[in-house]
């Protein structure tokens, strides 16, 4: 299931990263070769103007002069005296039936259907120049086919004379700067899309990630839940069913084995419960100002009975000086406490040494249970908070189900304290709870 949510969603976020990708490339090549068109057709309209400028001013058009300005700027020139082929033109053979003389046909044509022209009669001057002078400039694309090519037409008059000069700009080499440059585009969001994908297919899974771990936390808490509820049920039932045909010695025996296996049960459907609803952040707590050492000698006398009923000795340390109050849920606190003080009794044997200790440094209150027990292992402390982990692997030994010190850090957690464990000195275990103040 997983494994189609991960790919659904890597081609979701690459899908739609991919298309803005595209449609941003897409802008930007539009805006791209508009610009470039745009930069063509004003450049071409200078150079016209300046041949126009110059051919105004020369009294004998030179056919070197021609062939430099056509090299310039990669223009084709067509020169006709009074309708006349200039024998520039003659020299590339333009006749009447070539190719060239109907792609000419064609622009002056355009030319004449598109433009008005009059011309402003002016005395010669004492130079004998062109009195005369009108440019044009339009896109010209004889086949239909869009961006062919830029011409200009230069008119010159001079009283009975007239001069013609159309030039026309390919635009081949434009359209192919633009084709390279759209195959650069391509060639860069393929390899983006593709690098896209695989950060999306790496993002999404590490997304996921979470969910997972959480999946199969529940799925191993089920399974375990399931089976610490099938031990006491199965000694509920078999306790309930010997008490048909015992007597009432026996009886009794067995509804106390009944009650004492139900108290273990609603223990763990307590934990249970505790533990779903800080799952669902619906486990809350009513902080007030708190004296923590009444608390602590409130749970010194609630525990030192079953310490002393193990022989085992337990002991509270409380400072000298004055101390604030804290702001907690006293019995959320309480809770924890009867927690750690009730692990420590289960795994400390007899003649152990149980500390039940608070300090105040720095606007941080500091609890600590400390024992002289088994202690924990270095690789098991890690997990020791975990649900349903403990360091016993017996299922059923000393009632511990592997919740309470998992209630204990989310107890910790809704106070934003820490509880962390390490090695006592001389040997096993000291558990510290720092609450701020």
């Amino acid at each position: 299931m997983f494994r189609k949510v991960h790919l659904y969603l890597t081609m979701l976020c690459a899908g739609i990263t991919a298309a803005i990708l595209v449609v941003m490339s897409l802008l930007y090549l539009y805006l791209s070769e508009k610009g470039l068109y745009e930069n063509q057709y004003h450049s071409f309209q200078n150079d016209i103007s300046t041949i126009a400028t110059s051919l105004e001013q020369q009294s004998v058009i030179s056919m070197e002069w021609l062939s430099k300005m056509e090299a310039r700027g990669g223009y084709t020139f067509y020169v006709l005296d009074n309708g006349i082929p200039f024998l520039y033109n003659q020299l590339i053979n333009l006749s009447d039936s070539s190719e060239t003389r109907v792609l000419l046909d064609s622009c002056l044509k355009t030319y004449k259907n598109d433009f008005e022209y009059t011309f402003i009669e002016e005395e010669l001057n004492s130079g004998g120049r062109y009195n005369t002078c009108f440019h044009a400039e339009f896109p010209f694309n004889p086949n239909g086919k869009p961006h062919e090519f830029y011409a200009g037409v230069i008119e010159l008059g001079k009283e009975n004379s007239s001069l013609q000069m159309v030039v026309l700009s390919p635009l081949d080499f434009l359209e192919k700067q633009i084709f390279v440059q759209r195959i650069h585009f391509l060639a860069i969001d393929l390899a983006a899309i593709f690098l896209l994908t695989l950060f999306s297919f790496f993002f999404t899974g590490k997304l996921l990630e979470p969910i997972i771990e959480s999946r199969k936390k529940q799925t191993a808490f089920v399974a375990a839940a399931s089976h610490e509820l099938r031990t006491p049920l199965a000694v509920i039932l078999s306790a309930a069913e010997c008490c048909r045909d015992a007597d009432e010695e026996r009886r009794i025996k067995f509804l106390d084995t009944i009650k004492q296996e139900g108290e273990v049960l609603t223990s763990l459907v307590n934990d249970m419960l505790s533990l779903s609803a800080s799952d669902s952040q619906n486990l809350s707590i009513h902080p007030v100002p708190t004296e923590l050492d009444t608390l602590l000698i409130d749970a010194y006398e609630a525990f030192e009975p079953l310490a002393s009923q193990k022989k085992l000795s337990l002991t509270v340390s409380l400072p000298e000086n004055y101390l604030p109050p804290c702001t907690a849920d006293k019995e959320r606190i309480f809770q924890l406490l009867s927690i750690l003080l009730h692990n420590a009794i289960s795994y400390t044997p007899e003649g152990g040494r149980i500390e039940l200790s608070l300090q105040h440094r720095k606007s941080r209150f500091y609890l600590s249970v400390s024992d002289t027990g088994i202690g924990i292992l270095p690789e098991d402390r890690k997990k020791i908070f975990d649900r349903f982990y403990r360091v016993e692997k017996s299922r059923s030994a000393k009632g511990h189900f592997g919740l309470g010190l998992s209630v204990a850090s989310e107890i910790v957690k809704l106070h934003h304290g820490t509880i962390t464990v390490a090695e006592r000195s001389g040997g096993g275990s000291i558990f510290i709870v720092m609450l701020p103040t």
